[in-house]
């Protein structure tokens, strides 16, 4: 059962929260890891320990908001956390993370300019963090689905969800929100036309507006549950994380499930992010953290992360390794013109994040 990035299935319910322990027969110390769940390779942890001696102790989360309040709070004990792109400013102005000492890092020449450089935007220098996974936010659709209930559909456009008329013919079939403000909301200014890096607060109630007339017809706000609707055909256009749409796609397939699945990055735009590894200044394994990203780094292991999770790696020589339908799907790989719709957000001030959050819950609560 493959889990990814941005998905914690109910089904393994509290076990996802339980960490990885290493193995009694570890000599060489540990490192602690934190880490979205399911989110490396199925062998990448005892990979690490058989080559090194160093056992990990591996603790996971299921939302970036829970990760970075866990790591404001400071004192974690963990050396190697993972930390979304978009949310490092904040972090390196708190201290959270140290600067990366990249003489310990020699795999570092193996990382993607571009992705490097889209990183730097939140990460000027690329001093703090080491980029693992990026992609893009969209919209999963179930063709079959949709086009039986509106033939002409345009599933590059958000107005087959933002228009009534449209929300309402989907919502027998399912739609699914992500419980992410900070991906829906910009996706949905781009949409109204509005700078979805606006620092105008007053805009995010132009997005509480264009949620009221078809809030009736959502069936779910929802980061964790779709993968197993979508294999089932209870949701049939679901905004999501694009390499969760590669998931549920093999899913579907490994249960022998005939179901037409598209992806679109919507063509007014949506957000790319980048989510890196980095190094706590409190690191108590400081040294065992460098090991641990530099193997992250070894392109055979970044491969084995990419083929478990469906989510496109920053490393390049690791493409030599990935399965050929993950490097040709443009979900998980999109080609140039979808590059040109995608954008990395500028970081949020704390205005931003109260306003955000306020105008997230009016949508929800409707």
């Amino acid at each position: 059962m493959k889990l990814s990035r941005r998905t914690t299935l109910t089904a393994l319910g509290g076990a996802l929260a339980m960490p990885y322990v290493r193995p009694s027969w570890a000599q060489a110390g540990t490192v602690n890891v934190y880490n979205w769940a399911d989110y490396i390779g199925e062998t990448t942890l005892s990979d690490f320990e058989a080559q090194t001696g160093i056992g990990v102790v591996y603790d996971t989360y299921s939302s970036a908001e829970e990760a970075q309040a866990k790591m404001l709070a400071g004192s974690t004990g963990y050396d190697v956390v993972d930390h979304a792109g978009v949310d490092m400013p904040r972090a390196i102005t708190a201290g959270i993370y140290e600067k990366l000492d990249k003489s310990l890092l020699p795999n570092w020449a193996n990382l993607d300019p571009e992705v490097l450089r889209i990183l730097a935007g939140w990460d000027p220098g690329n001093d703090y963090g080491m980029p693992y996974m990026w992609g893009s936010v969209g919209f999963t659709y179930n063709v079959d689905m949709v086009m039986e209930r509106i033939p002409d559909a345009d599933m590059s456009s958000m107005d087959l969800i933002f228009k009534p008329e449209n929300a309402a013919k989907l919502a027998d079939c399912g739609i699914s929100i992500l419980d992410s403000p900070t991906d829906i909301m910009l996706m949905v200014l781009k949409y109204l036309g509005l700078d979805g890096d606006t620092t105008n607060v007053a805009d995010y109630d132009q997005v509480v507006e264009a949620f009221k007339p078809i809030r009736q017809y959502i069936r779910t706000f929802d980061n964790t549950n779709y993968l197993n609707a979508i294999p089932n055909g209870e949701l049939c256009a679901i905004n999501n994380w694009s390499g969760d749409y590669a998931t549920a796609a093999g899913r579907a397939a490994e249960a022998g499930i005939e179901m037409n699945l598209a992806y679109f990055v919507p063509k007014t735009g949506a957000p790319a992010w980048v989510d890196c590894m980095a190094i706590p200044s409190d690191a108590p394994n400081r040294e065992n953290g460098y090991k641990f990203l530099n193997f992250l780094m070894e392109p055979q292991v970044a491969a084995g992360d990419t083929n478990y999770t469906y989510y496109a790696t920053a490393n390049v020589p690791a493409k030599e390794y990935i399965l050929p339908e993950i490097l040709e799907d443009p979900a998980v790989y999109p080609d140039a013109e979808t590059i040109g719709r995608m954008w990395a957000p500028k970081p949020f001030s704390e205005e931003q994040d109260r306003a955000m959050t306020r105008a997230w819950q009016t949508i929800k609560t409707g």
